[in-house]
This record gives structure tokens, C-alpha cells and sequence, in this order.
């Protein structure tokens, strides 16, 4: 291919879902708003302009500008009925999936610049680098959610895992802060070289890095099915392995967890909260869409390594869920104690992409609508953990503002000088064990639902099956007994005061978030499994 068919590639595209620079420039045109915001951010505090508009406005505006960019790409989508489209020559792909992911990344960014604006973290001074950051590890978060190439998923990893080590640093000071940044990057730089030697091996075995071809590649690899028996099976399942480390350190699922109640317990509950949603929505997304390629393609796919895969993390599933809510039982401080919950909700959510995997191994035997429905139960119980836990922490936040403690023994009897603080906080614990007619309800029905339906494949389901209905009676005793000190015990006398009513732009807060919990599980059912669905279907 000569230079003159390069460019016209390049600008114009390739095959039939390619499109060119310019087309790619416009629907990547979400990252590019939120990247124009980082830079008039640390251009405002290179002027001093942020003295006369405060960083956090720029923050927002470019948030809620990005957001609405992505809710009309959203709407293009559904109207037209295009298919998916691939950017910049294949390294990442524009469909309803990633759309979906890209928009709820933004939503919730807004709400976390929202919650600092009321909390005061970070301070004048410091605002300028902390929202830099902040909307930086949102970037990376959503080219995570788009990737549709070895090289992007590891630089969208590294763009999101980056500016989350320095915010969890950020309170200066903070012994216990700076070692929590300190274990979370030795970790993450562990994590991260395991997982890119796993890429490179993948890579070197199939020749190409895409993920559309290397389901394609490893089909032609093995022709008569995959077996451990040949060399290049081992190498595969070491590289899987490998890859899933990254994985695993970003979902905080054990046994690479160990940075996650450390880091959260330093880092103030704003990021905790930050650090606790938004990498598992990313990280998910590009975990779906990384094993679907691995273990599809337009050749069949290989129906042995979908099982094999799909078990092996349905093990990995139900070790997590128990591990995090037994070791949340000892906890003392509410912001370690929601960073093992954290854990635990990270165990169901896997248990999605287990079944998801080991249904579509079975091929046409099974309802080829099961496997959507998998990935349909994932993403509504994303949308619905982005309110349930970030309630969670915003309640710890304005607690602390006024308490200056984050002990659970310092929260008794809150509910007679602040009811408000109270009933919401109640919504979000008993949503996040899955008490109907909450939101969590439905979100561990769903996924509930898919693992019940691979137990059609596999015996092994039903104890994965098991464990989650297991964890989830286990997980009432800790979040009641959060409950319980808050409610049911006396305030004592000596007591710092709590006030905050629902008057106040903190209540009003609280109250909304609060308020969506309740509307997932009820009258905004439907509407949001709709649009699950729709994401979902992306990948049939």
C-alpha cells in the first residue's frame, strides 16, 4: 500500500465500519470538550483568572457540555439505527454500549463536582489541579469504555489509574492520605506490568492487537476446539490470566483488593466515592467488551474458551462478594467499611459477565437473547449503584464537615437532630442489600436472572448462584448495624450538633440522590431497562 492509500484511509476510512478523521474527530468530540475544560482549567491558574471565575464552574460547564453531547449521540443512535462505527482506524468504536457508558461516566462527574462545590474539598488554591485531575481520570475512563484495540485499552487504564493515585493523595498533610497513594501506586504499577506483559503475549500469538480479529485469530489457532493440550492454549490461558489482573486491580476484586479500604479510608470520602463507581462502570464496560472479542468473531467464536473464561471468573465472582462482606463486619470506620461493600458489590457485578460468558458458549442451544439480557442486568445495576453508593458518600462527607469524624461510634443518634441525614442514608444501605422496591432490588434481580439462566450450561452456576443470594443476607447485618447507631441508639450529650435539613443546598443534595434510588426501583423501571437494553444490544 502506497502513502497516497494510507491517507486516504486515514482521512476517509476503511471496510465497512470504519470512518474517517474527521467523522471520528466529530463523535470523539465528547473527550475533546472535556479535554478543552482541563486546559482552560490549568490556563485560568496560570492567569489568576480562576480568582475571578472559580475552577469548579469550568469543571461543571464542561462536564454538563460533554454530557449533552454524548445524550445526543445517544438519541442519533437509537433514531437512525446505525450500527457501530470505528474511530481512528479501529482503535476505539462509537455504538450504543459505549454511549451509554460514556454518559453515565459524565452524569456522574457533574454529580461529584456538584458534592465538592458543597463539601469544600478541595480549597481555593488547590481547585484548579484537583478538578484538573478529576475530569482527567474521567477521560481515560471513557476511552476505557470505547476500546476497541489492545494499545487503547492499556492507555485508557493508565489515563483513568494516573490522576486517581494523585487524588487520592490530595489531602496535604495527611500521613494516612500520602500512604494510601503510596500502596494504591505500587499496586497499580504492579498490576499494570502484569497486564501488559498478558497483552503482549496475546498480541505476539495472534498478530494483531484489534479486538475484532483476535477472536478471528484464535479461532484459526485452534480448528479443533481449544485445549490445554497445545502450546498455544497455555500461552492464551496465561495471558487471559494476566490480563485479568489489570482487570481484577481495577474492579478491586480479591485478591486485589488490598489497596482499596486503605486508599479509600485516606482519601476523603468525595474521592473514595469517585474512585468507588466510576472505575468499576469503565472497567466493566471494557472487560464485556475485551472477553466477547477474545472468545467471538465472525468465524463462531470458541465456545471452550467462553466456559473456561466465563467459570473462571464466576469463581472469582463469588470469592470477592464473600470476602468483602465478612471482612466489612470488623470495620469501625464507615468510609473502610464501604470500601469492603465496594468489594462485594464488585462480586456481583462479575457474576454478570460470568454468565454472560458461559451462556454464550452454549451457542444456539441457548435463547441467544440470555446473554444480552447478562449484559442488560450490568448496566442498569451500574446506573443504579452510581446513586446508591455516591448517596453513601455524600452523606459521609457533610457528616464529616460537621463532626470532623468518620467513626461509625461518632454517628449515634444522628437521626434526632438530622432525620433527613437518616432516612437517606437508610434508602441507600438497604438499596445496596437489594431490599425491594429499591433500585438495588432490581439490579441484583437482573443479574440474578442471568446467572439462573446459565445454570442451563453449567452446573457451577448455581453456586455462584448461591454465593450472591448468600452475600446478600450476609451483607444486611453490617449495613443495619450502620442503622442501628445511627437510629436506634441515643445522641450523646457531649456530642458535636448535626444540622442539616432539607432547606439547605447539602439537603437538597442528599435528597435528590436519595430520591433516584427510590425512582430506579419504581416508576423509572422500565424506562432505564429500555435503555439497558438498547446498550446491550451493541454487541449482538
Amino acid at each position: 500500500m502506497d502513502f497516497q492509500s494510507l491517507l486516504s484511509q486515514f482521512l476517509n476510512g476503511g471496510g465497512a465500519t470504519q470512518v474517517g478523521t474527521f467523522r471520528s474527530l466529530e463523535l470523539f468530540r465528547p473527550e475533546l470538550i472535556l479535554s478543552g475544560s482541563i486546559v482552560l482549567m490549568l490556563l485560568a491558574r496560570l492567569t489568576s483568572f480562576d480568582k475571578l471565575v472559580p475552577t469548579h464552574w469550568i469543571a461543571l460547564l464542561g462536564g454538563m457540555a460533554a454530557f449533552v453531547n454524548v445524550l445526543f449521540q445517544f438519541y442519533e443512535l437509537r433514531m437512525d439505527g446505525s450500527g457501530a462505527a470505528e474511530l481512528f482506524t479501529g482503535l476505539a468504536i462509537h455504538d450504543s454500549f459505549s454511549v451509554f457508558i460514556r454518559g453515565l461516566l459524565l452524569f456522574f462527574l457533574v454529580f461529584v463536582i456538584a458534592l465538592t462545590v458543597l463539601t469544600g474539598i478541595p480549597d481555593d488554591e488547590d481547585a484548579p489541579d484537583f478538578y484538573a485531575l478529576l475530569s482527567g481520570a474521567v477521560v481515560g475512563m471513557m476511552l476505557m469504555s470505547s476500546a476497541n484495540h489492545l494499545l487503547m485499552m492499556f492507555v485508557g487504564i493508565e489515563m483513568a489509574s494516573v490522576p486517581s493515585y494523585a487524588l487520592t493523595g490530595f489531602l496535604k498533610g495527611r500521613r494516612q492520605s500520602s500512604e494510601a497513594a503510596l500502596k494504591f501506586v505500587v499496586y497499580g504499577a504492579g498490576a499494570a506490568g502484569v497486564m501488559l506483559f498478558g497483552i503482549s503475549l496475546l498480541a505476539g500469538l495472534t498478530g494483531t492487537a484489534e479486538f475484532p480479529e483476535l477472536g478471528n485469530r484464535l479461532h484459526a489457532l485452534f480448528l479443533n476446539g481449544f485445549g490445554t493440550q497445545q502450546p498455544e492454549g497455555r500461552v492464551v490461558l496465561l495471558a487471559l490470566l494476566m490480563i485479568t489482573v489489570g482487570f481484577a486491580f481495577k474492579l478491586s476484586a480479591v485478591p486485589f483488593h488490598f489497596w482499596c479500604p486503605d486508599a479509600f479510608q485516606g482519601a476523603s470520602a468525595e474521592v473514595a466515592g469517585f474512585l468507588s463507581i466510576g472505575s468499576k462502570a469503565a472497567a466493566f464496560a471494557l472487560l464485556v467488551r475485551f472477553s466477547l472479542s477474545v472468545t467471538g468473531g465472525s468465524e463462531g467464536g470458541l465456545p471452550d474458551l467462553a466456559l473456561v473464561f466465563g467459570l473462571g471468573l464466576g469463581v472469582l465472582a463469588a470469592v470477592t462478594a464473600t470476602f468483602g462482606n465478612l471482612a466489612a463486619y470488623s470495620q469501625t470506620n464507615l468510609k473502610r467499611l464501604l470500601a469492603y461493600s465496594t468489594i462485594a458489590h464488585a462480586g456481583y457485578m462479575l457474576m454478570a459477565v460470568s454468565a454472560m460468558l458461559v451462556l454464550r458458549s452454549a451457542g444456539a442451544s441457548i435463547d441467544a437473547g440470555s446473554s444480552v439480557r447478562a449484559i442488560e442486568g450490568l448496566v442498569y445495576y451500574l446506573a443504579v449503584y452510581l446513586f446508591m453508593n455516591l448517596g453513601a458518600f455524600s452523606i459521609v462527607a457533610f457528616l464529616r464537615n460537621q463532626l470532623f469524624s468518620e467513626e461509625i461510634e461518632d454517628y449515634k443518634g444522628i437521626v434526632h437532630q438530622s432525620p433527613l441525614l437518616a432516612v437517606c442514608m437508610a434508602i441507600c444501605m438497604f438499596s445496596l442489600v437489594g431490599i425491594p422496591p429499591l433500585g438495588g432490588f432490581f439490579g441484583k434481580f437482573f443479574i440474578f436472572a442471568a446467572v439462573f439462566d446459565a445454570t442451563a450450561v453449567h452446573w457451577f452456576m448455581w453456586i455462584v448462584l448461591g454465593a450472591g443470594g448468600l452475600n446478600t443476607v450476609l451483607s444486611l447485618f453490617y449495613y443495619v448495624g450502620v442503622l442501628k447507631v445511627m437510629c436506634m441508639q441515643n445522641r450523646p450529650a457531649d456530642a458535636r450538633p448535626v444540622v442539616l435539613t432539607a432547606q439547605s443546598s447539602s439537603g437538597l443534595y442528599v435528597l435528590m440522590v436519595s430520591a433516584m434510588v427510590v425512582l430506579l426501583g419504581t416508576v423509572w423501571i422500565e424506562p432505564l431497562s429500555l435503555v439497558a437494553r438498547h446498550a446491550a444490544e451493541a454487541f449482538l
